[in-house]
């Protein structure tokens, strides 16, 4: 689907506030009412707008520590790789996971009540996986910027 600048102020305006009326859609990226809806159910049909969601806060949630974990697996074939993004996907503490190019196979963002939670979390199941040789997480120190937006 080819995006023009309507479509675009649409996505820019959405990803801000997916909550927004469609009235106050159309009136911020100068439409008619209907027009816009037609626009948003376009984009959504040809998946441009996968899905709407809520940001929660992490720590308001007891997951206020954030960490990235490398892993390296003992093989690269496509049963190994298939086995562990079928057990990655069960656990709900992995928020994102990445088959990576490079020296290792896989990135993780794991969230986790505090340092504990997350040792716990690695011994008894990250670890466990089959397939995987070994894990190296990585502590940020701080978070400069985390968006959910893409620049559109």
């Amino acid at each position: 689907m080819a995006l023009d600048e309507i479509d675009r102020r649409i996505l820019r305006v959405l990803q801000r506030d997916g909550r927004i009326q469609n009235t106050e859609l159309a009136r911020k990226v100068g439409l008619s009412p209907s027009p816009c809806l037609r626009r948003v159910r376009l984009l959504e049909e040809a998946g441009v707008i996968d899905r709407y969601v809520a940001v929660v806060n992490p720590a308001k949630v007891g997951k206020g520590l954030t960490l990235f974990a490398r892993i390296g697996l003992k093989t690269q074939d496509e049963d190994t790789i298939a086995h562990f993004a079928k057990e990655v996907a069960k656990l709900p503490q992995v928020v994102e996971c990445h088959l990576m190019l490079g020296d290792y196979d896989a990135l993780v963002r794991v969230v986790a009540a505090d340092i504990e939670d997350y040792r716990r979390f690695q011994s008894e199941h990250l670890s466990r996986i089959k397939g995987v040789q070994n894990v190296k997480t990585e502590v940020p120190s701080q978070t400069l910027k985390a968006l959910a937006a893409l620049p559109v």
